[in-house]
């Protein structure tokens, strides 16, 4: 039986507010308290992805990302109906989790925000290239034989933490616009927002391509 539409943005609700609660919660308990470490954050990053497909992907298909969706819709995976709502509700629970989080943030605190280290435009291309990468080995482990079971889970959540590792400290590593919007929204920081928005949905949408490349290369 399949899930309704209502449970599922329920399920995507709960799963972008756990992913900003235990994401941007390291970066800022890491900022107060330096216990954790910029490896650290990255590996709160990778836990809480793979703790979120686990859970939630048999429900939603735990996309907990408005780029994941759109690519989803774009490969014909996911239908378009359900397009908006699923944005909507991953806007949504990434606000509540920022919420959460300023609870028990310090006063003028960023709460995790994406920041480029070295200009927007140096910024947007590695969050373009960062998504195209993260989604393409969603496509890749999410087909045919390998859909279901706990290795592609792995595989999505390892390509999170690898990249937060790497590229965090140029720009937050974010790949996922609600992550970033709903900390610039509750920290008030609205420092080069676009490229959040426009990188990981550009590069979710090479992705597509290039997966359909590989797949007519495969068949030929």
């Amino acid at each position: 039986m399949q899930p309704t539409l209502r449970t599922c943005l329920l399920a995507e609700v709960l799963g972008t507010a756990i992913l900003l609660i235990f994401g941007t919660g390291a970066a800022v308990v890491d900022a107060q308290t330096h216990a954790l470490g910029h490896g650290g954050v990255a590996a709160a990053f990778g836990l809480v992805v793979f703790i979120l497909i686990q859970s939630l992907g048999e429900t939603s298909g735990a996309h907990v990302n408005p780029a994941v969706t759109v690519a989803f819709w774009a490969m014909g995976r996911f239908e378009g109906r359900r397009v908006l709502p699923y944005v909507l509700a991953q806007l949504a629970g990434a606000a509540l989790g920022s919420f959460l989080v300023k609870l028990i943030a310090t006063p003028g605190s960023d709460l995790g925000a994406t920041l480029p280290a070295h200009g927007a435009g140096q910024a947007l291309g590695i969050e373009t290239f960062l998504t195209f990468w993260l989604m393409l080995v969603i496509f890749r482990v999410t087909s045919g034989s390998k859909e279901v079971g706990i290795l592609a889970g792995l595989a999505i959540s390892s390509t999170v933490a690898l990249e937060a590792l790497v590229a965090g400290p140029l720009t937050g590593a974010s790949m996922n616009p609600a992550r970033s919007l709903a900390p610039a929204l509750l920290s008030g920081n609205w420092t080069d927002w676009w490229v959040y928005i426009i990188g990981p949905v550009a590069g979710a949408l090479l992705a597509v391509a290039v997966d359909r490349g590989l797949q007519l290369r495969r068949t030929e």
